[in-house]
């Protein structure tokens, strides 16, 4: 067997990319199937972090929502990541995978507060580490988050699944703005 290309990942998929065929909830198949991905890789002897996206839960400021306060709407956003967290988080485990989740905003007794150290002591221990609700802060996506803990975290590749097609991250909707990059 060869040694895998990288130690450490980060692997940032959408909300959308969670749900499915549909792109809205949750798709068990989907988590499941996600699951056995991420545990494969982690077999190799690859660290495995992962930090969801939401909007298979909630795109707040489009649609019906349009005009609603961007903080409030982002703030709601995050708490979609924490169910997408804890989802993956239940499917790594029933495939008896251990793990950890952990939340830039801190919610005591369903995850642990993001702490560099700690998350890298997960690690040490074979652990996956799913990191929910962002940066904690409103005007930063789950891609800048990735971004973030990647960096935080000494990663060595940081890969990005989407349901969207969108093919790396952009200081704007490629699919919206042509100029983007």
């Amino acid at each position: 067997m060869t040694s895998p290309r990288w130690k450490r990942i980060v692997f940032k998929p959408s909300g959308e990319a969670l749900a499915g065929p549909s792109g809205y909830g949750l798709d068990g198949d989907t988590l499941d199937l996600t699951a056995k991905e991420i545990i494969a890789v982690r077999e190799m002897g690859v660290d495995v972090v992962v930090v969801v996206g939401g909007g298979n839960f909630w795109r707040g400021r489009q649609g019906a929502m349009t005009g609603m306060d961007a903080t409030q709407s982002d703030h709601i956003g995050m708490l979609g990541t924490v169910m997408n967290a804890l989802a993956l988080q239940d499917a790594l485990e029933r495939n008896g995978q251990d793990t950890r989740v952990q939340s830039a905003i801190e919610m005591p007794r369903i995850a642990e507060p993001y702490i560099r150290r700690r998350a890298m002591r997960h690690l040490e221990k074979g652990r996956v580490v799913i990191f929910a609700a962002g940066t904690g802060n409103p005007f930063f996506t789950t891609d800048t988050a990735a971004a973030l803990r990647a960096a935080e975290i000494d990663a060595d590749a940081l890969l990005k699944g989407t349901h969207s097609g969108v093919d790396g991250v952009y200081d704007a909707d490629p699919r919206l703005v042509p100029t983007a990059k």
